[in-house]
C-alpha cells in the first residue's frame, strides 16, 4: 500500500511507481532485454533513473511506454490525481485541490481512465447471475454539432428525463448490467434495450449454463433458448424475491444488481453534466472499481499497477 504522506514527494512517487512496473527487475520496454545500465538521472526530474539497453541499445526511463509519459506534470501530481479519481472525485474538486488549471485536470483525468478501462483482462461471470438494466439521463455537453444534428433545442436547467424505458437516442441512454453473485459485475452503455442489443452482451461475458435472474420483461424471454438457466421475478405483481424451491430461502431475485445499479448513479452524481460520449469511460472505471474490491487508499496500488502494466 502506498503512504499517503508519500504522494507529494516525488522521489517516493518514481519509487513506487519503479517498484510497481518492474517487480522482478528492469527490461527494455522496447526489446524486452535484461540487461540495462542506469546512465544517469533525468535533468528536468531528478527523482527518476534513466536506463540504456545493452540489446538495443535504446534508452528508457520508467515512465516510458506509459500514460504518465511526455507530460510536464510531475510524477506526484499524477499520482495523486489518480488516488482523487479513486475517491470518485471529479475534475473540478482535483483541480482546486491541486491549484491546477481544470482543462489541465481534464488532460489528465481522461488518459487515466482510458488506461484503467483498457487494460484489464475481461471478467466471465458464472454460477447465479443477476441481469437489469438501469436509465441515465445523459446528452451532447460540449458537442453542440450534434444537439444540432438531433433537431432540439439545448436542454433547459433541471430538465428531466421523460419517464419509462429510454434509449440513446433520446438522451436517456441504457446502461445494461450483468453481475454474478459474489462475483464481478459487468456494464455496458447500449443503444436501447433489444434482444438483438443484449443477446451479444450475455453471450459473450456470461459462461453458458449459467443460472440467469431477471425480472419479467419480455426482452429476457429466449435466454433459456439461448443455453441458460433462465428464472424471473415478477416486479409488476409486487414480487421482488421468491422461495421457488421451498427452502425458506428467497434466492429467486435480482436485488443485487439493483443495488450495484444505485452505487452506479451516486458514482456519477459528481460527475455532472457527463455527455454520451465521455459515459463509457466513467462505466469502465466503476467495474474495475467494484471488481477489485478496495476503497480509499488501498485502492491506488491496483490502479498504479494496472496503468504501468
Amino acid at each position: 500500500m502506498i503512504s499517503l504522506q508519500n504522494l507529494l514527494d516525488n522521489e517516493k512517487c518514481d519509487e513506487a511507481l519503479r517498484q510497481a512496473r518492474w517487480p522482478e527487475g528492469v527490461r527494455c520496454p522496447h526489446c524486452a532485454a535484461a540487461t540495462v545500465t542506469r546512465p544517469g538521472r533525468d535533468t528536468t526530474q531528478p527523482a527518476r533513473q534513466k536506463y540504456r539497453c545493452e540489446g538495443c541499445g535504446r534508452y528508457f526511463d520508467d515512465l516510458t511506454g506509459t500514460v504518465f509519459a511526455g507530460h510536464h506534470q510531475p510524477l506526484s501530481v499524477w499520482i495523486l490525481c489518480l488516488y482523487f479519481m479513486g475517491r470518485n472525485r471529479s475534475n473540478a474538486p482535483i483541480a482546486r485541490e491541486r491549484g491546477l488549471d481544470p482543462s489541465d485536470t481534464q488532460r489528465m483525468t481522461e488518459p487515466l481512465r482510458q488506461g484503467a478501462v483498457a487494460r484489464p483482462p475481461e471478467p466471465v461471470l458464472s454460477g447465479e447471475v443477476e441481469c437489469d438494466e438501469v436509465y441515465v439521463v445523459a446528452g451532447h455537453q460540449g458537442h453542440p454539432e450534434a444537439v444540432r444534428r438531433a433537431g432540439r433545442r439545448g436542454r433547459r436547467r433541471r430538465l428531466k428525463g421523460a419517464r419509462g424505458r429510454g434509449t440513446l437516442a433520446t438522451e436517456k441512454p441504457p446502461i445494461f448490467g450483468m453481475i454474478q453473485r459474489g462475483g464481478a459485475v459487468v456494464i455496458r452503455r447500449v443503444e436501447n434495450v433489444q434482444q438483438a442489443t443484449i443477446r451479444p452482451l450475455i453471450q459473450r461475458f456470461i459462461e453458458p449454463g449459467s443460472r440467469v435472474h431477471t425480472d419479467e420483461y419480455s426482452i429476457y424471454n429466449p435466454l433459456t433458448d439461448w443455453g441458460f438457466d433462465h428464472h424471473t421475478v415478477c416486479h409488476s405483481r409486487g414480487e421482488y424475491a421468491r422461495d421457488e424451491d421451498g427452502d425458506g430461502f428467497h434466492e429467486i431475485h435480482v436485488n443485487t444488481q439493483e443495488g450495484c445499479g444505485s452505487l452506479l448513479r451516486s458514482w456519477l452524481r459528481p460527475h455532472r453534466g457527463l455527455s454520451q460520449e465521455k459515459r463509457p469511460l466513467y462505466l469502465g472505471f466503476f467495474q474495475f472499481v467494484h471488481n477489485v474490491r478496495r476503497r480509499g487508499k488501498s485502492l491506488l496500488s491496483p490502479l498504479l499497477t494496472l496503468l504501468v502494466a
